[in-house]
């Protein structure tokens, strides 16, 4: 019985249209996990609330990463968690500011482009992130550590800390009147563009994969960027920051003003120290004109 069952499983993972389902079930049970978890603990700092929730759904994420031996079910969490854990928290406090509005629309935007290119790259739950592959190969007997800690937990802390100032704004507005200023238009500017950055970025890198396997991307933004996709997602969670700036510029206290700050700075070191240095090593070891290319162009602006 138990072979057959685990033959059952590994048949609906080598399905593309089966991995897509149980991914969506798992992340909709995660999703019930993290409200269920907010309303119970109704006595807490709302922050530590929306952050244990973000946990608890975190980990339900991870452990089914476990049982399918695949790491890379938590890799759409990063794009499908803050749109609706920023929508949601708006909806209980009732903020409907139009800078809050504005926020949610670039959060979204940001989102549905983000999901749908982790779609369209896809294979099936049998296929796993190249890193994750390393990490456990590299590293056996931490792995499960690594695995919990370094790509379930530690992403989401970011991904948290860079949403701070968008829970902020939310429950400002929830209890003041609240009105878009130049801060508001110009983090939403930065924001759609960031992600259309994105958009645009990891279009031409498909097109040209298509009919340049192996080779090094140099057309469009690839040609003035070594990682444009990497500069719209840093550029996207400060953009979230400068909205906040909506109803934070004129505090002068450091901790309403600068700390909000820290989850976009710790995203922009997450590329620029780990994610990048991580993805040009590979490169350099798989295509031969990568160190040339990286003489000639700067790695974001």
């Amino acid at each position: 019985m138990y072979m057959k069952n685990f033959s059952r499983i590994e048949s609906l993972k080598a399905s593309r249209s089966w991995s897509f389902v149980l991914i969506a079930a798992i992340y909709l049970i995660a999703t019930v996990l993290g409200i269920w978890a907010f309303l119970a603990l109704d006595d807490m700092a709302v922050l530590l609330r929306l952050f244990i929730a973000d946990f608890v759904a975190t980990v339900f994420v991870w452990l089914w990463g476990v049982i399918f031996s695949n790491s890379s079910v938590y890799d759409p969490y990063w794009s499908v968690a803050p749109p609706l854990m920023l929508t949601g928290y708006a909806i209980y406090c009732g903020a409907s500011s139009f800078p809050v509005v504005l926020m949610l629309v670039a959060v979204w935007y940001w989102a549905v482009r983000l999901t749908a290119n982790w779609a369209y790259t896809f294979p099936n739950l049998n296929k796993q992130d190249w890193r994750y592959d390393m990490y456990k190969e590299k590293f056996p007997r931490l792995w499960h550590i690594i695995n919990f800690t370094g790509i379930n937990l530690m992403p989401t802390i970011v991904v948290f800390l860079a949403m701070v100032p968008g829970f902020l704004l939310i429950g400002i507005s929830a209890s003041v009147s609240v009105h878009a200023d130049i801060a508001t238009w110009l983090g939403f500017f930065v924001c759609i563009s960031a992600a259309t950055l994105q958009l645009i970025s990891d279009t031409q890198a498909h097109r040209f994969r298509r009919n340049h396997r192996g080779e090094v991307c140099m057309t469009g933004l690839w040609s003035i960027s070594r990682h444009p996709n990497y500069l719209g997602e840093i550029l996207m969670w400060w953009g979230i920051y400068i909205i906040y700036l909506t109803v934070a510029a004129g505090d002068r206290s450091w901790e309403m003003l600068l700390l909000p700050a820290a989850g976009a700075l710790a995203n922009t070191c997450l590329f620029v120290f780990i994610s990048i240095p991580m993805m040009e090593k590979r490169q350099i070891a798989n295509k031969p004109g990568y160190s040339e290319y990286r003489k000639k162009v700067r790695m974001l602006i």
